[in-house]
C-alpha cells in the first residue's frame, strides 16, 4: 500500500453559508474562484446533486503559458447548504479523463468540503483532497486551494 498526503485547509469567510453555497452551486460562484493568484476559470458547468458533475476549465495566465487545464468534479455526496463531497479526475474540455499534469497527483481524488454557519452572518469553509503520492505535491495543492480560497472568501463577502 502506497502512503498518501492529504491537503486539509479551514478558512472562515465573512458571509452566511448561503453565499458560501452559491460558491459551490452556480456557474457565477465556481468561475470566481476556481484558479489560484491570477489563473482564472473561464468555463464552468455544474449540476450539484448525487451522481451530478462539473466541468471546470482553470487557464493560466500568459507568463504560465495561458492554457486551459480541464477537470470533472463528480458529486457523491450533497447536503445542501451543509457538505459536498466528489471525486476529483483532470479531464479534456469534453469531460474525457486525461493524465494529471503533475507527478504524484493523483488521477481520482476524493474531495470533501463542509460549510457551516458562524453566527453573525459568517460562514466557515473546510476541505480535504485525498490521495496525493508525495508531501511535495501536497504542499503544492494546498498552496494552490489556500489561494483558491482567498479568491471564494471575496466572492463570498460580496454576495
Amino acid at each position: 500500500m502506497t502512503d498518501t498526503f492529504d491537503v486539509d485547509v479551514t478558512r472562515d469567510l465573512d458571509g452566511p453559508v448561503e453565499a458560501a453555497w452559491a460558491a459551490w452551486s452556480t456557474p457565477e460562484g465556481l468561475r470566481a474562484w476556481w484558479g489560484p493568484g491570477p489563473f482564472t476559470c473561464p468555463a464552468a458547468e455544474v449540476d450539484l446533486r448525487v451522481g451530478g458533475r462539473a466541468l471546470l476549465a482553470m487557464r493560466a495566465p500568459a507568463e504560465y503559458g495561458g492554457g486551459d487545464t480541464w477537470s470533472t468534479w463528480d458529486f457523491t455526496v450533497v447536503e445542501p447548504v451543509r457538505r459536498i463531497e466528489y471525486t476529483f479526475r483532470f479531464t479534456d474540455a469534453a469531460g474525457l479523463p486525461e493524465a494529471p499534469p503533475m507527478p504524484d497527483v493523483p488521477a481520482e481524488g476524493h474531495h470533501e468540503v463542509e460549510i457551516t454557519g458562524l453566527g453573525d452572518g459568517r460562514s466557515r469553509i473546510h476541505m480535504v483532497e485525498h490521495g496525493y503520492t508525495s508531501a511535495a505535491a501536497r504542499d503544492m495543492s494546498q498552496q494552490g486551494l489556500e489561494a483558491c480560497l482567498d479568491k471564494m472568501a471575496v466572492y463570498v463577502a460580496g454576495a
